[in-house]
């Protein structure tokens, strides 16, 4: 049985089923010696080479840690100018993980760090339809500014951001929390949303990637995900390729 090159590569840890699709198409990616172009399929047991670098053969056991990532970290897996990285709270895993989407150097909260692919697609991706939950501190008229966020409001790059859910946590200093829900991952989208609307932000934390929750994780901190959470993402990767069929 054949499957998508991209998705053998994502099962086996390498990287993302996203970014294997891009590594395809530069020309990257070689089965049995052949260059392939995306949407290609092989079997398991052929030979799958990255830059003329064979990747494992096996799958490698599924590995899900949730991170209470601080300000001052890069969410990559390394950085060229040296900067700290979230891989540096992961701790000691025998497994190559890597971080599922982005927060931005001045964010906090949570971060998932997977070597499962295919999970990391349907997490990232909008029509994956999974709900991130951002506490955002901000100074401005948060009243005015709420109905704007609500109904949607246009970035400067013209896209059209539409959370899922708005609401005011607490207020406290003349300053307000507001929970932004959304479930896309546009670049700086809930900074650009809150500036759009006229607010100038003081603190971003993610509380929320579906049913995970940032609750009892301290800050630089990481733990495994728990055999209910661990269900729980299963379940969106089979609803994913249930989707997928139809």
């Amino acid at each position: 049985m054949k499957e998508r090159v991209q998705k053998l590569i994502a099962e086996r840890g390498v990287c993302s089923r996203r970014t294997a699709e891009k590594l395809i198409e530069e020309g990257r990616v070689r089965v049995n010696g052949r260059r392939v172009a995306l949407g290609a399929q092989a079997a398991k047991t052929d030979v799958i080479t990255i830059d003329g670098t064979r990747i494992a053969g096996k799958r490698q056991p599924p590995v899900y840690l949730l991170v209470h990532k601080p300000r001052g970290y890069v969410t990559t897996a390394s950085d060229e100018r040296g900067r700290k990285t979230v891989m540096e709270l992961a701790g000691d895993v025998p497994e190559r993980v890597y971080p599922v989407g982005r927060l931005d150097m001045a964010s906090e909260g949570l971060l998932l760090l997977t070597n499962d692919g295919r999970l990391a697609k349907v997490l990232t991706h909008p029509s994956g339809g999974v709900v991130k939950e951002y506490h955002v501190t901000v100074l401005g008229d948060a009243e005015k500014a709420l109905p704007m966020i609500q109904e949607g409001i246009t970035l400067d790059d013209g896209f059209t951001a539409r959370p899922v859910g708005v609401r005011v946590v607490r207020t406290f200093d003349g300053k307000t929390v507001l929970s932004i829900q959304l479930t896309e991952g546009h670049n700086r989208e809930v900074r650009r949303i809150c500036e759009a609307a006229g607010l100038t932000v003081r603190r971003l934390v993610r509380v929320a990637i579906g049913k995970l929750k940032l609750e009892g994780i301290a800050v630089g901190k990481c733990r495994p995900a728990t055999y209910s959470e661990v269900k729980y993402l299963n379940s969106l990767t089979e609803r994913s390729e249930e989707s997928e069929l139809k």
